[in-house]
């Protein structure tokens, strides 16, 4: 019997699949802990993965 798997997702071309990450703000608040946000990848919203798309018309003019 044949084991069809799903495909691996795609890659995210924008972010290279590190979709998330906390950017130094710099200095220290009252007890003494880094300030960072964390940023998401704006082209996949934070997954890491992109979709992919299909042409399933065919060629439009």
């Amino acid at each position: 019997m044949a084991h069809h798997s799903s495909r691996p997702p795609t890659i995210c071309p924008a972010c290279d699949g590190f979709a998330s990450v906390a950017v130094t703000l710099g200095g220290r608040d009252a007890r003494s802990h880094l300030r960072t946000i964390t940023a998401h990848c704006p082209a996949c919203q934070g997954t890491g993965t992109a979709r992919t798309r299909r042409n399933r018309g065919g060629a439009r003019a």
